[in-house]
C-alpha cells in the first residue's frame, strides 16, 4: 500500500490471458484504519508477469462503514492490464475501458443481416450470404447481453441491421429494453422504408432516437442508389419522425464523388425549416462496395463547398465523445454534422461497442476481429465469465483503426494492387476464374456503412 498525503492509491499488478487461471485470481480491498477510503490489489496468478502501475484515486467516494475498518473483501479479477491514470474513469467498469482509458458506455446491437434495400455502397445487387437464422441472437439472447452491459455502464443502445425494423421482435426488444435501469437512451438506424407504419409503436415501446438513410432527394437518384424504388416513404418517415416530436431526426448520407456530391446544398437547405440533422458520411471501404478512394469527398471539400453558399456557417461544440463534427446556420431550425472515419478519424474519444447480430462483439468497426459471446451465452457461462472475455476483447483494443489521414490512399491502392497482381497470375496458371477481392481491412467486417455514426 502507498499514501501521497491524503491521496489513497491504488495498484494494478499483472496481466491477465487465461480465462481459467482467472477463475482463481482475487481481489483483495484493504481498508486502512487511518481512512475511510478503499485501496485495491489486483494480484495476478503468474507472479513473473506482474507489472506495477500507480493510480491515484485522490477524489474516491466510497466511503467504508467503522465497523468494517480492517476488514477484507474478495472480488472477481477483471481480465486485462488496466491504465487508469485519469480520475474520472475510476466509477466506470473496468470491463468496458480499455488500456487508454476510454469509457465504452455505448452500445450497437445489429438484430438482423437482411435488409429490404441493395445499396450500391453497402452490399451487390443479389445480396449477401445470410448467416443461418439459429445461429442469430435470439430475442432473449439480445436482451440477456444488453442487461449485462447496462449494468456495467452502458448508457446508450442503438439497434442496427441491416434493417433492424424488419425483424419482428423488435418492438418487443425495445420494450425490454426501455426497463433497464441505468440505460439513458434507445436509438435506431433505420432505412425509414418501414417507418411510417412503425413508428407509432415504436414511439411508445420507448425509442428516443431515430437515424434515417437517406443519399439523395431526386426520386430516380434513389432508386438507382438503393435498387428498389421508395423514396416517398422515406420522405414520409422523416415528415412523420418530426410530426411525432423527435428533435433533433439525423438523416444519414453517404457522400459519393459523381452520383450525389452535388446536392450537398439541397441537403443543408433542408434544415432550414425543419428541425434536421443532416449528418453526411464520407465513402467508406466495406465488404462487397467495390471501394474506390476517387469516389470519397472529404470533409474538408463538403465544408468548402457548403462555405461558398453559407459563408457564416458555424461550428458547434464538440461534445467528449461525438463522431459527428457539426455545424449549423444562423437561424435555420436544423444542423449538419460529418463523419469523417476517412479524412479525420476520431478514435481517440470512441466510446462504441457493436454485437453483430450472430453474437459476435467487435469493439472496432474497422478491425476484422471478433469475439463470439452467443458460443459462451449458449455454453450457460456465468455472466462473470462472459464479462472476463468482454473485459480482454476491450483491452486488445487499439490506439486507432487503420484508416489514418496519412495512410489510406496509398495503403489501400498499393494493397490492392499487388494482391490483384498476384491473383491474377495464379487464376491465370491455374485457369481458374478470378475472384472479386475485397477491401482488405474489411473482409471479415460485412455491415452497413452507416453503422459508423
Amino acid at each position: 500500500m502507498a499514501f501521497h498525503g491524503s491521496k489513497c492509491c491504488r495498484f494494478i499488478v499483472g496481466r491477465h490471458y487465461d480465462v481459467k487461471a482467472l477463475s482463481t485470481q482475487r481481489v483483495k480491498l484493504f481498508v486502512p484504519s487511518s481512512t475511510p477510503k478503499l485501496l485495491r490489489w489486483y494480484s495476478s496468478a503468474t507472479q513473473e508477469e506482474n507489472e506495477l502501475e500507480l493510480v491515484s484515486l485522490a477524489n474516491s467516494s466510497a466511503a467504508v462503514p467503522a465497523t468494517k475498518i480492517g476488514t477484507t473483501q474478495e472480488l472477481a479479477v477483471p481480465v486485462g492490464q488496466r491504465q487508469r491514470l485519469n480520475e474520472e474513469v475510476l466509477p466506470f467498469s473496468a470491463f468496458l475501458t480499455d488500456n487508454f482509458g476510454r469509457q465504452h458506455s455505448y452500445l450497437r446491437i445489429s438484430l438482423t443481416e437482411k435488409c429490404n434495400l441493395r445499396c450500391q455502397y453497402c452490399m451487390p445487387e443479389e445480396g449477401v450470404k445470410l448467416t443461418p437464422r439459429a445461429q442469430l441472437l435470439s430475442t432473449s439472447e439480445v436482451l440477456t447481453v444488453a442487461q449485462l452491459f447496462v449494468r456495467e455502464g452502458v448508457e446508450k443502445i442503438r439497434l442496427t441491421g441491416g434493417e433492424p425494423l424488419i425483424r419482428p421482435d423488435v418492438l418487443d426488444i425495445i420494450t425490454e429494453l426501455r426497463k433497464l435501469e441505468g440505460l439513458k437512451t434507445i436509438a435506431v438506424t433505420t432505412n425509414g422504408m418501414n417507418l411510417v407504419r412503425l413508428l407509432p409503436k415504436l414511439k411508445e415501446a420507448g425509442l428516443d432516437l431515430l437515424n434515417i438513410s437517406l443519399d439523395t432527394l431526386v426520386p430516380a437518384k434513389f432508386e438507382f442508389i438503393v435498387r428498389r424504388k421508395g423514396f416517398h416513404k422515406v420522405m414520409e418517415g422523416i415528415d412523420k419522425a418530426i410530426e411525432m416530436g423527435y428533435n433533433p431526426v439525423k438523416v444519414n448520407c453517404v457522400v459519393m464523388r459523381g452520383l450525389n456530391e452535388d446536392e450537398l446544398l439541397d441537403f443543408v437547405a433542408l434544415t432550414e425549416k425543419k428541425p434536421l440533422e443532416v449528418r453526411f458520411i464520407e465513402y467508406m471501404p466495406f465488404d462487397g462496395n467495390k471501394w474506390n478512394f476517387k469516389k470519397m469527398v472529404s470533409y474538408q471539400e463538403m465544408l468548402d463547398r457548403i462555405r461558398q453558399q453559407w459563408p457564416s456557417l458555424e461550428q458547434l461544440p464538440l461534445g467528449k465523445t461525438d463522431t459527428a463534427k457539426t455545424f449549423k446556420v444562423p437561424g435555420f431550425q436544423g444542423q449538419v454534422g460529418f463523419i469523417t472515419s476517412m479524412s479525420d478519424q476520431f478514435c481517440g474519444s470512441c466510446n462504441r461497442l457493436r454485437i453483430t447480430a450472430d453474437g459476435n462483439l467487435k469493439v472496432c468497426l474497422f478491425g476484422n476481429t471478433e469475439v463470439s459471446l452467443r458460443d459462451v451465452l449458449r455454453s450457460g457461462a456465468s455472466d462473470q465469465k462472459l464479462l472476463d472475455i468482454i473485459g480482454a476483447a476491450v483491452g486488445r483494443k487499439k490506439k486507432q483503426h487503420a484508416g489514418s489521414k496519412s495512410t489510406l490512399p496509398w495503403v489501400y491502392s498499393l494493397v490492392h494492387t499487388v494482391a490483384k497482381h498476384f491473383a491474377m497470375e495464379y487464376f491465370f496458371v491455374n485457369k481458374k476464374e478470378l475472384p472479386c477481392l475485397r477491401c482488405p481491412s474489411t473482409d471479415f467486417s460485412p455491415c452497413r456503412l452507416g453503422d459508423c455514426n
